[in-house]
């Protein structure tokens, strides 16, 4: 078993079958591990057990590990108590963690010297190296020394068992840091999410109660506690768990208390009064922070023995980093949308009066300053309506006498001049009618020529009363001839109108063929929507965009308003009657466009916003009761 340097590795080797004297050892050790405050008192406790327990044992000494980000290993306890351990004891202690294995040194095979062994055990705690247990003993036999180094892993066990109880390794940690997340993120409401987070890290740490609380107003309030799905606000418990909450965040340092020998000086008030008053034996509270702004506080009491270790607390530090922000996340998330409205105002209006957010205060800057320009600036109000162009007047052209069309001039469109032929009538059978009163006229005249010549009155007046007769069949024929042919009145625009696919067509007395309007005279037709007629009256001025002349305004004046509405598109309007002025040469009846009748000067403000405030008044108005 022995090398030639005497350091000699056993296996690690575990048993349960403990038998009456190791019984004895756990309930006198279970007693002292009540009893013992803290992690070195027991340490000492389990060291002088275990080298009373285990005969020819010189010296003994427990190496824990001091801080895990260095790695160092310090000693915990040395049996008997102010001696300490040889330099063999520290060399085997060393192998024995560097090995991570159980050390012997001292023996070589063989051998019958008498001199001393040395072991060390390794303390294993998920598979990272918390320390060792030596012991120094008297030389014995292979079978002897088997069973020490049994023994004494049974005994190791309760410094592991101790050492996970009371610490966590690193990726412990991280485990219990992400259950935390995925316990916050189950729940879709905060007070489950968060009395769920509190329970388990109560159950998880062995700790009597978890709370947590958030800000509201310039105080933190309770929102939750570990096992309990309700509490009252206004309990004496409630106000001092808030008032150490308050402290904590006051200082934005993690409080502990009682506090550690080595801690930095810290105000503690409210947490003694929190545990003199309801009996807690340690309190430590951590503020839930992103950034600079403090969102809460973690606050965690434990029965009276149980202090709060270094890397308990780091391990809290590190869940309240993380599960903080997802927890008031919810916590907004949860709210009423008024509170959300009023928060967010509130949070945009720190941003503005606080220090930062420049782009902000310039934009709200931009703003005041639009706001004071519209409601002090004033600019002309129109009111604006669909536009039609119209011909002051519109000539009727008739059919004079029934007939067929034989010629069609113009159509739709065209301009025509005064005395201009637009179409003209079949004459064919006014003519032949002439020409049968013109014999009949020459026929009568010969007879009466005969019958003066005769001497025979009674004929002669016969004669002439027919000559009459057919001189009036005569012109009227001569009328209707001269009417077959349509003539325009005056300068004007063909309107409606086109005969063009008519040739041939009969057409009766009083038939309307064409439809003229002059070309020096137009009104604009103007549907003014109901909400603005009460501001236009007769004599205002204004312009007349066209469709086909936006950059040519033509200047109008209001001639009539016509007290009829009509309703178009689900609307009701008043037709306005405007008389155009200017630019009458390019007009033509029928255009299309925009009118502006011009009211009055009035602030810009009003003017942009009236339609929309009158729309408020009329749905208010109508609602309410």
């Amino acid at each position: 078993m022995a090398d030639n340097d005497g350091i000699t590795l056993i296996s690690n080797a575990r048993r349960s079958d403990a038998e009456g004297e190791a019984e004895s050892i756990e309930s006198e050790l279970w007693a002292r591990l009540v009893h013992a405050p803290d992690l070195a008192a027991f340490t000492a406790h389990w060291l002088d057990i275990q080298c009373r327990a285990f005969d020819g044992v010189i010296r003994g000494a427990v190496v824990l590990r001091g801080s895990e980000a260095t790695g160092t290993f310090t000693p915990a306890a040395f049996w008997p108590e102010g001696v300490e351990g040889s330099p063999k004891l520290a060399a085997v202690v060393e192998v024995a963690l560097a090995k991570r294995q159980v050390a012997v040194h001292g023996r070589q095979r063989g051998a019958r010297r008498q001199e001393p062994l040395f072991i060390a055990h390794p303390i294993l705690v998920d598979d990272q190296v918390y320390g060792a247990a030596a012991l120094e003993v008297e030389a014995r036999s292979e079978a002897a020394l088997r069973e020490l180094v049994q023994r004494l892993g049974w005994g190791i066990g309760w410094l592991e068992a101790l050492a996970r109880r009371r610490t966590f390794t690193s990726k412990a940690r991280l485990v219990t840091v992400l259950e935390l997340i995925a316990t916050s993120l189950y729940h879709e409401r905060f007070q489950a999410a968060a009395t769920a987070v509190v329970t388990e890290l109560a159950t998880t740490l062995g700790c009597e109660r978890v709370s947590v609380g958030f800000m509201k107003g310039r105080h933190i309030r309770v929102r939750a506690l570990s096992h309990s799905a309700a509490f009252g606000k206004k309990t004496n418990l409630i106000r001092a768990l808030g008032n150490a909450m308050d402290e904590a965040a006051d200082q934005l340092a993690t409080v502990i208390y009682p506090a550690p020998k080595d801690g930095p000086f810290q105000v503690t008030r409210a947490h003694a009064e929190l545990v003199r008053q309801h009996g807690s034996g340690a309190v430590c509270t951590i503020p839930l922070t992103v950034g600079e702004q403090v969102l809460g506080a973690l606050l965690l009491e434990r029965p009276v023995g149980e202090a709060f270790d270094a890397r308990t607390v780091e391990l809290c530090e590190q869940a309240a980093l993380l599960v903080g922000p997802v927890l008031d996340v919810k916590r907004k998330e949860d709210r009423w949308l008024i509170q959300k409205a009023a928060d967010s105002l509130a949070t945009h209006w720190r941003h503005l009066v606080g220090p930062r957010h420049v782009a902000l205060k310039l934009w709200v800057a931009i703003a005041v300053a639009a706001a004071l320009f519209l409601a002090i600036a004033e600019g002309d109000y129109q009111v604006t309506a669909d536009a039609t162009l119209e011909g002051t007047v519109q000539r009727a052209v008739t059919a004079a006498l029934p007939g067929y069309i034989a010629q069609a001039n113009v159509r739709a469109g065209d301009v025509v001049r005064k005395g201009a032929v637009l179409a003209t009538i079949d004459d064919r059978d006014l003519r032949l009618e002439r020409l049968k009163w013109v014999s009949q006229k020459a026929q009568r005249t010969s007879e009466y020529r005969q019958a003066l010549a005769e001497h025979e009155r009674a004929r002669v007046r016969v004669l002439e009363a027919q000559l009459d007769q057919a001189e009036a069949q005569l012109s009227l024929i001569e009328e209707q001839l001269a009417r077959t042919r349509i003539v325009a009145p005056f300068d004007a625009v063909v309107v409606k109108g086109d005969l063009s696919q008519s040739l041939g067509a009969p057409v009766e007395r009083g038939n309307v063929l064409f439809e003229l309007a002059p070309l020096d005279a137009y009104r604009v037709i103007m549907k003014v929507d109901e909400r603005d007629i009460t501001a236009v009256a007769v004599g205002q001025s204004g312009n007349l965009a066209l469709s086909s002349m936006p950059n040519e305004p033509v200047p109008l004046v209001i001639e009539k308003i016509t007290p009829v509405s009509a309703v178009e598109e689900g609307r009701n309007y008043f037709r306005v009657e405007a008389v155009a002025q200017g630019g009458i040469e390019k007009l033509r009846p029928g255009m299309e466009g925009v009118g502006k009748i011009q009211i009055e000067r009035r602030k810009l403000v009003w003017i942009w916003t009236h339609k929309i405030t009158h729309w408020l008044r009329m749905w208010v108005w109508s609602w309410w009761p």
